[in-house]
């Protein structure tokens, strides 16, 4: 095998080479021939020597490159190595602070003290410091310490995936809260009345702005809201679940129904980052006999009403999204809906995917949608199945993941007891 040695840098600090020599490749970490880098951070010459003679004979290409002191060693930790060979007695540096310059700068970088100190409380205390490794000059050969090198790198690329699994286990638990705010079990006891829910968030994110609720109260009426938070990210997730909180708050304390969005507006005024970010937002009051309900819009797509055929409601007045002009006023529409129906409410990023058409620029809008649901209304066993049908067909027909957020929900009722409320489920 060839080994690769950088002469050392001359006194002066120079760490490059002789002039006119080629940049240290970048380092490889896969495959049995992948060149190994190593950063000796060595002030002694003669025990530099005798790494390099050791490390000649390696059965895997070694690139050595030596240093003589911390302040050298940290330009040659940013450029990346595989792993470094650390003297615990330097110019400016000794024992674990030595250890700890080299640790703050390495990286992913393995870390293996090479020292004259034969003292074995000293090495744990190394190890227990983020060392890989802990070696004596003068009884190790040439086969032993390069499989200690290899070693090292495998055991800190471990320790990394160990790490990183923990991290994104923490930052799911956290997401999972988050979720929980975001996604609420529906509040009903009626059994004519059954909800199921869809949510998928946009871009890769694992939490939207978008949210809704499902409320009953005491007198029976069933309160329901799907809103829109206009952005993408954590801030705007973090004010859908504000909203929704806030709006549940104020109907379980019996807030009156035509004062619940200016509430919430007010609200979202106080908690926003920003005057660009506003909301969109539909809701509904559904009378205690389940025949007939109010429904307030603020600059939201109206729901579509399933049953016998998928049609949006009839059109009728819209107020402005919550917090584009601080004050506005929404009027309720009258909704006569019969001794049983299923209403499908939800968000823009459902009807903002392409139609799959000739144009690709043309969207799907409402009456897209209208289609999709004839198709597979009939075909779907329940409500849950066509939640997942139509999510499945509208991803379809726009060729790739939707971009935006997509709240969804089907409210139902019946004249007789209906089927369990399915409430925060998530597809």
């Amino acid at each position: 095998m060839i080994l690769r040695v950088q002469p050392s840098p001359p006194a002066t600090g120079a760490l490059d080479g002789p002039p006119g020599a080629a940049a240290s490749p970048p380092v490889q970490r896969g495959g049995e021939d992948a060149v190994l880098r190593v950063l000796l951070v060595e002030d002694d010459e003669g025990d530099a020597f005798l790494v390099q003679e050791l490390l000649q004979d390696a059965p895997v290409p070694v690139q050595v490159v030596h240093v003589r002191s911390l302040a050298q060693a940290r330009p040659e930790l940013a450029r990346g190595c595989s792993c470094v060979l650390l003297d615990l007695g330097l110019p400016d540096a000794s024992g674990l602070d030595a250890l700890a310059g080299v640790l703050a700068g390495a990286g992913s970088a393995a870390v293996v003290c090479l020292t004259g100190s034969d003292d074995e409380q000293r090495g744990a205390a190394a190890v227990a410091a983020g060392a890989q490794d802990y070696l004596v000059k003068g009884t190790v050969d040439g086969a032993l310490l390069h499989r200690a090198i290899r070693y090292a790198v495998q055991r800190r690329a471990a320790d990394e995936q160990a790490r990183q699994l923990v991290a994104t286990r923490l930052r799911a638990e956290e997401n999972a809260r988050l979720e929980r705010g975001l996604l609420p079990l529906p509040v009903t006891t009626d059994p004519r009345v059954s909800v199921t829910t869809r949510y998928r968030p946009g871009r890769g994110a694992l939490l939207g702005g978008d949210f809704y609720d499902v409320v009953e109260v005491a007198d029976g009426t069933l309160h329901v809201i799907v809103g829109d938070v206009a952005g993408h990210g954590p801030d705007e997730a973090a004010l859908g679940v504000c909203l929704r909180i806030a709006w549940r708050t104020l109907v379980l304390a019996g807030t009156p129904v035509e004062q619940l969005l200016p509430v919430v507006e007010d609200v979202l005024v106080r908690e926003r980052r920003s005057e660009e970010v506003f909301t969109t937002a539909v809701m509904l009051a559904i009378a205690p006999d389940r025949r007939s309900a109010r429904m307030w819009s603020a600059g939201h797509p109206d729901p579509v009403l399933l049953d016998p055929v998928p049609r949006q409601l009839p059109e009728g007045d819209h107020g402005p999204a919550l917090g584009l002009f601080p004050g506005g006023a929404w009027h309720p529409r009258a909704l006569e809906l019969g001794p049983a129906w299923r209403l499908m409410l939800f968000t823009d990023g459902l009807i903002e995917g392409r139609e799959g058409g000739d144009d690709p620029s043309e969207r799907l809008g409402t009456s897209g949608l209208e289609h999709v649901l004839a198709e597979v209304r009939d075909d779907a066993r329940d409500d849950a199945e066509l939640l997942d049908q139509v999510l499945e067909r509208v991803g379809a027909l726009n060729g790739e993941p939707l971009s935006d957020d997509v709240a969804a929900l089907v409210v139902a009722a019946t004249t007789t007891a209906g089927t369990a409320v399915e409430g925060g489920s998530r597809a």
